[in-house]
């Protein structure tokens, strides 16, 4: 059989976009459930908190929140730095991470758009390391924070991961040995995010090339190291 051609490769090794649906959740089903009703402009709240250790899945699951608001305005910023000053967010979802990082500055803009959002039937989307109370903010601004909704985002145990990964791709429709995900498991990234990007990718090589998922298959997937870079996602 001849190989795929190298364009097409590189088209199946794009991540997906995070989502709920390819955000595996493990302990943090009722965190994912609250966030699904903020975007779908469901909660009475105006704020949401998540915060949680590197590889949690705090950034997907903000991304994922601001691609599931629809038609409602919704935008994403990576840092507190990145909110723009001169922006009407009036009624808006408003997803900012890292916001332990927020400068003096910027705390007294955020504090600012919290007032606008809850306002205006806004809503704020926060992610950070440490929850509220620990939180190196301006006091107002940490209350306001502390006032809506707080989750603990927690990384699934190596123990939880293979059960994880076989659900998902049972999930997806595709099916996945168990030799399959130790080998996963042993050589390749260990956070979810980047392990759930390969299966993604994994499932539609196999699919373009008309072979089963398999550990050779995987090993020279994993070779060309196109799903397990920098482009999986932050933690």
């Amino acid at each position: 059989m001849s190989p795929l051609p190298e364009q097409l490769t590189f088209e199946l090794a794009t991540p997906e976009a995070p989502s709920f649906a390819n955000y595996v959740a493990g302990p943090n089903a009722e965190a994912v459930a609250a966030v699904a009703r903020l975007a779908a402009g469901e909660l009475r709240e105006t704020g949401v908190v998540l915060w949680g250790a590197p590889g949690s899945g705090r950034s997907h699951l903000l991304r994922a929140a601001v691609a599931a608001a629809g038609g409602r305005p919704a935008a994403y910023f990576p840092g507190p730095a990145d909110v723009p000053e001169d922006v009407n967010f009036a009624g808006s979802l408003v997803a900012v991470d890292d916001v332990d990082g927020a400068s003096a500055d910027v705390q007294g803009r955020l504090f600012t758009l919290f007032n606008h959002l809850q306002a205006t039937n806004g809503r704020m989307l926060v992610a950070a390391g440490v929850p509220p109370s620990r939180l190196a903010l301006r006091d107002d601004l940490r209350t306001r924070l502390g006032w809506g909704l707080v989750y603990e985002l927690v990384p699934l145990s190596d123990a939880e991961k293979p059960g994880a990964l076989s659900r998902y791709a049972r999930e997806r429709g595709f099916p996945l040995g168990d030799d399959v995900i130790a080998y996963l498991l042993a050589h390749g990234r260990r956070d979810m995010t980047t392990l759930v990007a390969t299966l993604a990718s994994l499932d539609r090589f196999s699919l373009a090339a008309k072979r089963p998922i398999t550990v050779p298959l995987l090993r020279s997937w994993m070779q060309r190291e196109m799903p397990l870079g920098d482009a999986a996602g932050r933690p």
